[in-house]
Order: C-alpha cells, then structure tokens, then sequence
C-alpha cells in the first residue's frame, strides 16, 4: 500500500507498519507527569489553561525557585506546527509559546527526592521532554499502527496509537512470536491428545 512507513518480513509473518489516522491526544488521552502550558493566538495547544500571560510568567518563575522542573516550549509554524523544548533556527516561523513543568511535591510523589534530589530530578527532565516529543508526534502527524499478517496473507493482529514506530515494529515481532509458540503449544497439546486416546 503507498500509505505504509514500513514493511518487513520477520518469520515468515509481514509486519506493516501505517499513519494512524485517528492518533490519542496524549495531552488528553494519557497520564502525563508534566503540565503543559501553551499560549498561543490561532492554536489551542498543550492542557487545558485559562492563564493570562503574566499569570503563566508567575507560575513558571514559582515553579522554577521551588525546586520543580521547567522546560520552556518552541512552535515552529509553516506548513504544519511542530513543537520542542529548544529554539528552531527559522526566527521568521517560530518562537516561543509556553512551557512544560511539574512541581517539587510531584516529583517527590513519583520519585522520592531525599536520598536523590539530582537523579530525581533528570528522570523528571526525561520524562518531560518524552511528553513533548510525543506530543509533537502528534501534531505532525508521526503516530503510527501495526498490522500483522501470517504467512497466507491473513491479518492475525494489529495496534495503534503508538507514537514510536521502533517500538511498534518491536512490539508487533512480540505478537509473532507469540504466535508461534501458541501454535507449536497447541500441536503438542493435540500429537498429546492423539497419543493418549489411540483409535
């Protein structure tokens, strides 16, 4: 199909890989440990905020002396909007438009921060920065789905939502294998059948 990112033959099983059409908004869809905060005349972007500018202002520099994690966010727009946590190089097309951050207590909920403040803190880091690049996944059109099919053409499986098409090829070789061994469990359990009832 013209639509595939990726197509191979991995046991003799095809595994397809295709834009998802209909992808999760994974400022909506999913559990994030970071709150995204976006302002932006023409986009709706980011979490849910009602916060004017000067309020957003306040709220990353209290965040930021308390001890919590803020990653300041950058939309470049032209021809489609793709969103990072460092500046692009177009300064005609980009520009900053908020930022991603989780609070002290948040972190220490998650990770504890006694023993490892500065660990704890570039797991945060991490997990932020993942946040925004699946978020721009998102927006650019990057989520992709699987589509398994055996050996006579049959569709056995198939995932979507993944925002990671590494992965998803990973997972969908999970599913082969899988599937493999079910088979050869269910000959064994069937020359085993046989076996003990002989006609």
């Amino acid at each position: 199909m013209s639509n595939e990112l990726e197509r191979l033959d991995y046991r003799d099983f095809v595994i397809r890989v295709l834009p998802d059409e209909d992808p999760p908004n994974p400022r909506k869809e999913c559990d994030n440990l970071g709150t995204m905060v976006c302002l932006h005349k023409r986009y709706s972007l980011g979490d849910e905020s009602k916060l004017t500018l000067e309020e957003a202002n306040e709220l990353e520099v209290r965040v930021e002396k308390e001890g919590g994690v803020v990653l300041k966010l950058y939309l470049y727009d032209h021809s489609g909007i793709t969103i990072a946590t460092k500046p692009f190089s177009c300064p005609w097309d980009s520009g900053r438009i908020g930022f991603i951050y989780v609070e002290k207590d948040r972190i220490e909920g998650e990770y504890g921060w006694v023993r490892y403040p500065a660990i704890n803190r570039e797991k945060a880091i991490e997990v932020l920065e993942g946040e925004v690049t699946a978020y721009d996944n998102y927006l650019t059109g990057g989520y992709c789905g699987i589509v398994v099919e055996d050996e006579k053409g049959n569709e056995v499986h198939s995932c979507w939502g993944y925002d990671d098409k590494k992965y998803a090829i990973e997972e969908a070789k999970g599913h082969v294998d899988w599937e493999l061994k079910h088979r050869e469990e269910q000959a064994v359990a069937a020359e085993n059948s046989v076996g003990a009832n002989p006609s």
